[in-house]
Parts: C-alpha cells; sequence; structure tokens
C-alpha cells in the first residue's frame, strides 16, 4: 500500500494511485496535515485587528469575518502601514518538526494571498480604482506579498512540506470580479513567480479560489498551478469543467457547498459525488481529490450530508482501485 502522502502526490501527477486521496473530518481521515506561520500574516479573524491593522466583525454563525475599517485608506498614508516581518521567529516556532508529527501524510503549507488581502487592505471598490487610478502603487502592494510568500516557500522548503497552497477567491456567480485581461497583465505574472518558487522547492501548488473562475484556469494551469481547491463548481457546471480542464489539473473538492449540500437530498448528493468522479477525475489515474467544507455549520451543512458524501466518495475508491 503507498502512503498517504504517495497517493496525494501521485494523483496530482496523474501516476495512477492505489486508491482516491481524500481530506475528510476526523471520523472518516485524511492523507494531509495543513500547517501555516502563527501568527500568520494572512490570517482573517472573526473579530478583532490583524496585524495589517484591518478591523474585522463576524459575520455571525460562521468561522468568518469580513473587514469592516481598512487600514490604508489613501495611498498618501502608505508610509503609516503596518507591513508585518516574514522573518519573525514566533511565525515558525510552532513549525518546528512538523514533518516529524506529519509522519507520512501529504504536508501542506499556507502562503499568503496576494488579490484578497489586497482589498483587505484597501477595500474592495478601492483595490478596483487602484488598477487604472494607481497601478504602480497597487503592483508595489502585490510585490510586498509576493516577496512574503516567496520567503515563507524557503522556509516551508526548509521544514519539509509537500505542497504549497494561497486563498484568492476570484470570481462572481457568473463572471470574474476584474475583466480576464487586466487579471493577466497584473497577477497572473506574479502568480507566476510564486509557483516557479514553489516547484524549484520541491512543492506541488494548489490555490483556493471559488466563484465563477473558469476564464483564468487556462492560465493558472499555464504558469503551474497543479491543484484547483474549489468548494463550489455547479455556477461553472461538471461537464465543461471535466471538458476544458480534466487532465490538465486536480481538482480538490467538496460536493458544491452552495447547492446541493445543502438543498440536495442524500441520494441527490451521492449521485452529485458520482458526476465529480466521472467529470473532474481521470480515474484511475488520478486528477480528483474529494474533501469537505471545514465550516459546515456556517454554511448550513448537515452531519448527515457530510456522511453520505463521504460515505459515497469512500465507495467510489472501493469500486474503481479494488
Amino acid at each position: 500500500m503507498l502512503s498517504s502522502r504517495e497517493v496525494v502526490i501521485r494523483t496530482i501527477k496523474f501516476q495512477r494511485p492505489d486508491r482516491l486521496a481524500y481530506d475528510f473530518p476526523p471520523r472518516y481521515g485524511s492523507d494531509f496535515v495543513w500547517c501555516g506561520m502563527d501568527p500568520s500574516p494572512d490570517t482573517r479573524p472573526p473579530d478583532g485587528i490583524d496585524e495589517w491593522g484591518a478591523v474585522w466583525k463576524s459575520k455571525g454563525s460562521t468561522l468568518l469575518g469580513e473587514v469592516k475599517e481598512f487600514p490604508l485608506k489613501s495611498w498618501k498614508d502608505f508610509d503609516k502601514l503596518k507591513i508585518p516581518d516574514i522573518y519573525d521567529n514566533r511565525r515558525w516556532e510552532s513549525l518546528k518538526g512538523i514533518r516529524e508529527r506529519a509522519g507520512d501524510k501529504f504536508l501542506l503549507a499556507s502562503g499568503i494571498s496576494i488579490y484578497e488581502r489586497v482589498h483587505f487592505i484597501r477595500g474592495l471598490e478601492n483595490t478596483w480604482l487602484d488598477i487604472y487610478d494607481a497601478p504602480e502603487q497597487l503592483g508595489h502592494l502585490i510585490d510586498i506579498l509576493v516577496e512574503m510568500n516567496l520567503v515563507a516557500i524557503e522556509k516551508y522548503k526548509e521544514l519539509g512540506a509537500d505542497g504549497f497552497i494561497m486563498s484568492d477567491d476570484w470570481g462572481l456567480q457568473n463572471r470574474l470580479m476584474i475583466s480576464p485581461d487586466v487579471w493577466r497583465r497584473i497577477w497572473k505574472p506574479r502568480y507566476a513567480r510564486i509557483f516557479e518558487a514553489a516547484h524549484k522547492a520541491g512543492m506541488l501548488t494548489f490555490l483556493h479560489s471559488c466563484g465563477y473562475i473558469v476564464d483564468i484556469l487556462n492560465d493558472l494551469i499555464e504558469i503551474g498551478l497543479e491543484v484547483v481547491h474549489m468548494d463550489q463548481q455547479e455556477n461553472m457546471g461538471l461537464e465543461l469543467l471535466g471538458r476544458r480542464f480534466g487532465g490538465r489539473i486536480t481538482f480538490f473538492s467538496p460536493v458544491d457547498i452552495q447547492n446541493t449540500m445543502i438543498y440536495g437530498t442524500l441520494d441527490e448528493i451521492r449521485a452529485y459525488c458520482r458526476k465529480m468522479a466521472k467529470f473532474l477525475g481521470r480515474l484511475p489515474d488520478g486528477g480528483f481529490i474529494p474533501r469537505w467544507y471545514t465550516d459546515p455549520e456556517g454554511v448550513g451543512h448537515r452531519q448527515e450530508a457530510i456522511d453520505a458524501m463521504c460515505e459515497e466518495f469512500l465507495k467510489i475508491s472501493r469500486e474503481v482501485y479494488g
């Protein structure tokens, strides 16, 4: 039998693992150990003030908060912005020995967003205006975040991480938040630098991005993204995703968290699991890693729905791999 780490790597590289890799709640198990800086410059507290000076307010039952006070309202105040010290030893103390603690599991290390963090600092509308009104200042801020990621990658390399993941939600329900051409001009080359550094450090590349991201998924694959961590798919369509991108990238996804996992019957959830395996993966070679959504109460996922999803994916694994 392959180790968890080997199963994940073979899945991502389409090298025919001996079962589905998965990331499920403790009752069902996981092939992953997630790790990150503590404190992280990308921490998103439900309530309180983060290291950049953004003031967060809880959204209620969910573990997530939203920024109510942005620390950089004007570029004139850039010199006053609190830029976290990525080299601060406190961030890395708790990670000493993490490779040994992870054992034979895939060690996935978290980086810093380069879009979401910008609009946590500037505000979403200001960020969109900056694209046209202050491109140099915007680019400088993004580059600071890129450099922080490059330092983090080197640190994670020393710690023995297997993968590097960032989180940037780029999509609305039916389109990108900004024009694809603008994304290609400003953000694409910066992601390319990060993915290249991760590969040189021996890590596989992951990006969490929800919403409609069809327009940039080819670009992300082109610059070295290997795994897309996608919590919703119904707004794009499993068939479309599989037809255009299947076999070229690995999908790391639960049953669509906005629709079927909330409103579907247990049989509908099981049927959706099978459609995901059929369209997103290239089984038995790889290309698909099922997972669960780690804040089920915040999005209204019933325990019986989670159980049905996990058990069906495990059943599919047995059917495909024996």
